[in-house]
């Protein structure tokens, strides 16, 4: 299906000769129907601005309880609603919970109405009616066609600031509102306080500050308009208890600054009717010359979590001008650049799922700090980021797995940017903790696991500069050994996370067990032996939870009992999140040799991995669980969600490559796709768009910390890898078809490469890996135990 609008401009000739347009191949609305949980907005590469249109107000709380249907607009937009609510500024990219979505703008005519109203009845508020036929995205650009106030509605961005652009029908006056209580998963009481100022006729600034998924957040910004303000009203919804002596002055609702907790604006603006190509004759003889336009009304909203004055300084640093088109070229040339790190020559199918994946992928973290370095710490304090910018939005039990490796690669300079946004964070902690799920100067503290430890451990065992080993190592250890969070005092007693003190205890054991030995790969180079040697201890944790009779890792009680009645196949109650006891006995990414010599030998690990493809996963078994749906599983193996994103590369520890290159190829033909409906899970903030980018190239990261990536089975005809070191890494692929799925034979800089991993430092110092394919599978391969991936059993 393809996505266009009639009016659309062509931004090919643009660019560069040597510079392929690759955003021809990015579908924005991949992953926007159902579970996705993507938008299809305009920003640029890990900008802080993601402008996007949010197509209903479903609340968090129905009745005082949960409201499930919440979940779906975890991103703002579903794209089977057939209204928008109208365009917000921040979002994320595939969560799998929610926040954001600030400061609404909707272009209106006609008789204000501050309410958004509902699907079911949209004629009862300022929310519009839109056909997917008269709307289009593309990377740094989104427009669609606002049926009811008969507006077309164009957005583009820079890394702070929104710029919009309203084209109304000649005949109506041109109104937008502002609506400072609409959010994404937003419920009664979620803003805490906001503030609107009109400075100047064209110029608005403000602020709000909620309580969500992050704590206490706040953001600034500033909005300037193409023309002047010709009438507004500042209004706040909710019923004020005091009556101040503010209200000596005439015209509460056109004074020009207002606060509370639910504030909405609108605004109005006249300009002169400009005739189009009309006759001078005409106009003489005094008839009407046909047609005529109104210019389009522009806005620019920048972004500051600083302050108003930030808001503005970006504003004037990043837009200084009025022309839309050119902003919108210069996203489409950013993304461009990100893009073409990876050339790839591929079917069509492939290219569209790669570059697509490519976009998602290089959304979040987000640049947090404004133009002159200055940022909101977890402290709420006030920095300036020295020698690094600062990030966030480190969604990390997701996106340490894949998204992160691929950042070593491609984004060296912001891998390390991140690792000291990290360091940040856990300095101004109050807790000395690194991020657990971090974004806007808070911690929501998401999930479980400590996975800043395994980005940082990445970024160092693979030599990316500008980071303090000593002050990681520290941080790490702050964080580990921690005592009162998540039960965390237990761990420490017992080697293992007691399910009668901690829920999930299974997976927080198999999370911290690796964690640790993170840690310890760290440590070792410093000259801090009694913490690498209790790290080392501590990594071999993992073996405090299998159990030899089921031979599965379960739950343990603090009396050191099992917990009972277990169920291998359920994903509630038995102790994992988000999985179950098939995928989590398989969470060792650290020791895979020695998993598996608990299950005795490598052949019945390999036996356990074919079943777990192969087996039927009764729907009732993942019921509880609103992050798992059908469309996302093969077999037991669930694609659709995290913990088993390194299983399918599991077969290449145990002898069995061929095995690993059949379901990768698989899951690559069966799990993606460009369209809306096109991503079996949350994309996770691109970690889910990571796995395919890195399985597709032919090799993929199962073990974060080391410098190795295990070969799969690459599904492009070519590709090569631009470096930032002004280098290139080549994949040559052979006789590639649908059929020919399986490995022959791998040479690295043409010669014969027998070993079932290759090391960053490969690909870094530029060269060419050869894979030729064949329809059969050459179970020759390894067989030597030394040519396959890391284990630190094998360690030496």
């Amino acid at each position: 299906m393809k996505y266009f609008f009639l009016t659309t401009i062509i931004f090919a000739s643009l660019l560069t000769k040597a510079q392929k347009d690759l955003t021809q191949y990015v579908n924005p609305f991949t992953g926007t129907q159902d579970m996705g949980h993507t938008f299809p907005g305009a920003t640029v590469p890990f900008g802080m601005v993601q402008l996007s249109p949010d197509t209903d107000t479903v609340l968090f709380y129905e009745n005082e309880k949960y409201n499930k249907d919440v979940y779906r607009y975890c991103a703002g937009y579903q794209y089977k609603d057939p209204t928008i609510v109208g365009f917000s500024h921040t979002h994320f990219n595939g969560t799998g919970h929610s926040d954001l979505g600030d400061f609404l703008i909707m272009p209106f005519t006609g008789k204000p109405n501050l309410n958004p109203g509902t699907a079911d009845e949209p004629d009862k508020g300022y929310r519009s009616r839109f056909n997917h036929k008269k709307e289009n995205a593309e990377p740094g650009y989104y427009c669609v066609y606002l049926e009811d106030p008969q507006v077309k509605a164009e957005l583009t961005a820079t890394t702070r600031v929104g710029i919009h652009q309203y084209t109304y029908d000649a005949r109506k006056e041109r109104k937008i509102i502002l609506d400072l209580f609409h959010g994404i998963y937003n419920y009664e009481g979620k803003v805490i306080w906001s503030s609107i100022e009109v400075v100047n006729d064209t110029l608005v600034v403000g602020y709000r500050q909620t309580q969500g998924w992050a704590r206490d957040r706040k953001v600034f910004f500033a909005m300037t308009f193409s023309e002047s303000i010709s009438d507004y009203r500042l209004v706040n919804k909710e019923p004020e208890k005091y009556n101040g002596f503010w209200r000596k002055f005439d015209g509460v609702e056109t004074m020009p600054e207002i606060s509370g907790k639910k504030l909405k604006a609108w605004f109005s603006f006249r300009a002169a009717l400009k005739p189009v190509h009309a006759d001078p004759d005409m106009i003489r003889n005094g008839r009407n010359p046909l047609p005529q336009v109104l210019p389009p009304l522009k806005i620019k909203v920048a972004l500051s979590a600083v302050s108003k004055e930030g808001a503005i300084k970006n504003l004037q640093k990043e837009t200084p001008h009025w022309n839309f088109e050119k902003y919108r070229s210069n996203a489409k040339e950013a993304w461009n650049q990100e893009l073409s790190k990876i050339e790839i020559e591929a079917d069509e199918d492939v290219l569209r799922n790669f570059y697509t994946g490519m976009y998602h992928a290089f959304m979040h973290p987000i640049e947090y700090q404004d133009v002159d370095g200055k940022y909101r710490g977890l402290d709420q304090n006030i920095y300036e980021a020295k020698e690094f910018t600062n990030y966030t939005i480190f969604s990390l039990w997701d996106t340490f797995r894949a998204l992160h490796p691929l950042l070593t690669i491609l984004q060296p300079d912001r891998t390390s940017d991140m690792v000291n946004s990290m360091l940040a964070h856990q300095k101004q902690s109050p807790h000395g903790m690194l991020p657990i799920w971090s974004h806007y100067s808070n911690d929501n503290w998401c999930m479980t696991g400590y996975h800043a430890t395994s980005v940082i451990a990445d970024a160092i065992a693979k030599g990316i500069e500008g980071i303090n080993i000593e002050r990681a190592v520290e941080a790490m250890k702050s964080t580990l050994y921690y005592p009162s969070y998540d039960q965390n005092m237990y761990y420490k007693i017992d080697g293992y996370m007691p399910h009668d003190k901690s829920p999930n205890a299974a997976s927080k054991t198999l999370e911290i067990c690796y964690n640790d030995w993170t840690a310890y790969v760290t440590a070792q180079k410093t000259d801090n032996e009694k913490l690498t040697r209790g790290l080392r201890d501590r990594a071999d944790n993992y073996k405090n939870i299998f159990d030899p009779t089921t031979k599965f890792m379960r739950s343990k009680m603090h009396d050191k009992s099992w917990h009972e009645p277990f169920d291998p196949l359920s994903t509630h109650g038995q102790g994992y999140i988000e999985g179950n006891a098939y995928t989590y006995s398989l969470f060792v990414p650290h020791d895979i040799a020695g998993l598996a010599h608990l299950m005795v030998n490598s052949e019945n690990m390999a036996n356990r991995l074919d079943t777990l493809f192969t087996m039927e996963l009764p729907a009732e078994s993942y019921a509880h669980s609103e992050d798992i749906e059908a469309n996302g599983i093969i077999g037991n193996y669930i694609h659709g969600n995290e913990p088993g994103h390194h299983i399918a590369y599991m077969y290449n520890y145990v002898g069995k490559p061929w095995e690993t290159q059949k379901i990768v190829r698989k899951i690559n033909k069966e799990m993606y796709k460009a369209t809306p409906d096109g991503l079996c899970g949350n994309d996770d903030c691109g970690q889910m768009s990571a796995w395919y980018i890195f399985s597709a190239m032919g090799f993929y990261p199962v073990t974060p910390g080391t410098d190795q990536y295990v070969l799969g089975s690459p599904n492009i005809k070519s590709g090569k890898i631009n470096l930032d070191n002004g280098k290139a890494f080549e994949i040559e692929v052979k006789k590639q078809s649908p059929e020919n799925i399986y490995v022959q034979k791998v040479y690295l800089n043409g010669k014969h490469w027998p070993k079932l991993f290759i090391t960053h430092s490969m690909i870094t110092e530029g060269g060419k890996i050869t894979f030729e394919m064949g329809k059969k599978p050459n179970k020759k391969r390894g067989i030597m135990p030394s040519d396959r991936p890391y284990s630190l059993s094998n360690e030496h």
